[in-house]
């Protein structure tokens, strides 16, 4: 299902976000069809990000970086085709299961008004800020999680 991303990934990775985030970054009077690519390609990294693959295909991708209080989850895009299914869900408790393993709270930011927001809820994402564009969120490592060193 993930497999490590590499150099060559980045522009397929920029394509899927400016896909995906294009309806709620317009409703929201901020897409820029150049920025949205350029913002994934000023910080995309093979270290910390995984494609999502799918009967072979390219599904998505996850990227999950280490953060002075855990972890910080981002660029998590799935193409159309492959939302709704559980893939999504699939992933994100591989993510969370990494956390509660290491015993670190996850954090993520979403675009205020996206539907990705109920996914991240139903994991246990609760809401910490938010600003005009976008809403802040955590999920403490869950039941059961080791310890924090």
């Amino acid at each position: 299902m993930l497999r490590a991303a590499r150099a060559e990934d980045v522009e397929a990775v920029a394509e899927l976000r400016a896909l995906v985030m294009r309806a709620d970054l317009e409703r929201l009077g901020r897409y820029d069809e150049h920025r949205v690519r350029q913002r994934l390609r000023d910080a995309f990294t093979t270290r910390y990000t995984s494609l999502v693959m799918a009967g072979g295909e390219f599904a998505g991708c996850v990227t999950v970086r280490p953060a002075a209080d855990g972890k910080l989850l981002e660029h998590f895009y799935l193409t159309p085709h492959h939302q709704g299914r559980g893939l999504g869900s699939a992933v994100l408790r591989a993510v969370l299961e990494d956390a509660d393993r290491e015993g670190v709270a996850v954090r993520l930011n979403v675009l205020r008004g996206s539907a990705a927001r109920r996914l991240y809820e139903r994991h246990g994402f609760v809401q910490e800020a938010q600003d005009p564009v976008d809403v802040f969120m955590v999920r403490p490592p869950g039941p059961g999680a080791a310890p924090r060193a």
